[in-house]
């Protein structure tokens, strides 16, 4: 009788509720939200501009900064066209193939740019406690193939959260109080079990975007123990400088992950707070890093 109601009462697509709890004043929030996608495609753009137009920024770490801005614009531009129609136009329908497809990029996205960190963060080790091989490691050639390596890495480790999350039956609800096809928000809805669902989510966060703060937290752990080695306090100042603005954009970026997968399990009473801080984390950091780098990096 399930089966038999699942596939005849099956929905055809969603409805993007938005911010729960302040539907009726939520289109104020569109304001700041297209400032900082604006913003956000400006500022990345002009990076692009400026790397691929100075001769003294073709460099690995600079290649890498702007695969990073592509990256930013593409999970900026994922998700708040959407969004600002929701709150500008009322367009919350959102059709099954196109939720699923907006949930893969997403996570594509995020776990790409968690990726680039890594390579970000090799190249700062192999620069302060290898300089005499940095020219013979970290070369163009690296640079591909660690950029290829993630981009295989993530497009096939997240396949399986929209190729799941289709599998379930939606058979009666299909209104998501959320402004993005987030996976747990939509399988939620599901009349099914949907726990292999949580727990390749969680399997995917542990694994891919825990491996990589891994790594990140072992190079900087052995750029500390180089740079401590070093006699000169001046020495040991500016070797450190060149890593902060990279360190500050992976504290925010790890940070924003960590607080939202503890909120959207935690807070209940207060569903914005989630919904929120996904929205918010998904285009702060497209607009604040090539701001952080711009501004803590004199030769850019």
């Amino acid at each position: 009788l399930r089966d038999y109601n699942s596939s005849k009462f099956q929905v055809s697509e969603f409805i993007l509720l938005g911010f729960p709890g302040i539907h009726t004043w939520q289109h104020w929030l569109s304001l700041p939200l297209a400032w900082l996608y604006l913003l956000a495609l400006s500022a990345n753009i002009l990076i692009l501009i400026i790397i691929s137009q100075e001769a003294t920024l073709h460099q690995p770490m600079y290649h890498f900064l702007g695969i990073l801005a592509v990256v930013d614009m593409g999970l900026a531009t994922t998700i708040m066209p959407k969004i600002l129609a929701i709150l500008w136009f009322g367009a919350k329908n959102i059709s099954l193939p196109e939720c699923f497809l907006q949930m893969y990029v997403i996570h594509c996205y995020l776990a790409m740019e968690s990726g680039i960190f890594v390579c970000m963060a090799i190249d700062r080790y192999v620069a302060i406690c290898r300089p005499l091989h940095y020219a013979t490691i970290i070369t163009e050639s690296f640079v591909i193939k660690a950029t290829v390596f993630m981009a295989i890495r993530n497009s096939l480790s997240t396949i399986p959260v929209p190729v799941l999350a289709a599998q379930r039956q939606y058979c009666s609800e299909n209104q998501i109080e959320h402004c993005l096809c987030s996976n747990l928000g939509v399988t939620s809805l599901s009349c099914d079990n949907r726990t292999i669902n949580s727990i390749y989510q969680l399997l995917l966060a542990w694994t891919l975007m825990g491996g990589d703060l891994g790594l990140i937290i072992l190079s900087y752990a052995l750029i500390l123990h180089s740079v401590l080695k070093l006699n000169s306090a001046e020495a040991a100042s500016k070797a450190l400088s060149t890593c902060t603005s990279h360190l500050i954009l992976i504290f925010f970026f790890y940070t924003t992950l960590i607080v939202l997968s503890i909120t959207h399990s935690a807070v209940k009473t207060a569903p914005l707070i989630p919904v929120l801080l996904n929205v918010l984390h998904n285009v702060i950091p497209p607009a604040l890093n090539p701001m952080v780098y711009a501004l803590k990096n004199k030769e850019l």
